[in-house]
């Protein structure tokens, strides 16, 4: 399907155009030039999509933001958690657990076409070779650090009383340099486990450089003062 292009200005300088890339509709907002990528991939993380939004009205980069307002997509008639469909494995165990009822040529059908247009969704939505890919997340009480560290590499924790808070790098070169800091941090370059169809891992199987700013849902405050850190610190 060909990308559907509507463009807008925003506040700041900020160009923000609306396209739709295998099946999911997406908001790309630019702000001058830079290798840098933001991403906010869950339509119910409110948190994470106003501090990406934010911080692109101070530094230049690229954003890409999911036009929905749950954390799941619809595509063909099935619902699909966006951050599952990076393998063909991961997606087809998560279509399956979301669409228990599918009948399973409408699965295979989907998988066949992610298959097809992930490529051009890849080219679309990561950094230049050598550029920085940020994923602004949040969670719930649910999750922490601690549910990664038995599958990460190593493992960063300056502030135990704040385990929601975290980086996730995919890259060991930017993991080192957060781990002289005083944000919780795990590396997973070589992730441990089943293939779970997310853009992190997708990342680590192909160096590209990948960083999940990971913050409790409501805490913006600390999601932009993390990012910016990062945009500071980061080459």
């Amino acid at each position: 399907m060909p990308a559907i292009f509507l463009t807008v200005r925003a506040p700041a300088e900020v160009e923000r155009q609306r396209l739709e890339l295998a099946g999911i509709g997406f908001h790309r907002l630019r702000h001058g030039q830079s290798t840098r990528r933001l991403l906010r991939i869950h339509g119910n993380e409110e948190t994470a999509r106003e501090a990406v939004e934010r911080l692109l009205e101070d530094i230049p980069g690229e954003a890409w933001i999911v036009d929905s307002k749950t954390r799941h997509v619809t595509i063909n008639g099935l619902r699909l958690d966006p951050n599952r469909m990076f393998s063909r494995a991961g997606a087809e165990k998560n279509l399956r657990l979301l669409n228990p009822q599918a009948p399973p040529e409408t699965v295979l059908a989907l998988l066949d076409r992610l298959d097809q247009e992930r490529p051009a969704l890849m080219e679309n939505l990561a950094p230049p070779p050598g550029g920085l890919w940020i994923a602004a997340h949040n969670n719930g009480p649910g999750y922490s650090i601690e549910t990664e560290a038995p599958i990460s590499r190593r493992v960063h924790r300056p502030r135990p009383d704040e385990p929601r808070n975290f980086f996730l790098f995919a890259s060991a070169a930017d993991y080192d340099i957060a781990a002289r800091g005083t944000y919780n941090a795990v590396l997973q370059d070589q992730p441990g486990g089943e293939d779970d169809g997310s853009l992190s891992r997708w990342c680590a199987a192909r160096t590209v450089r990948y960083v999940n700013v990971e913050v409790a849902h409501g805490q913006l405050d600390r999601q932009l003062e993390m990012l910016r850190w990062l945009a500071a610190r980061l080459p």
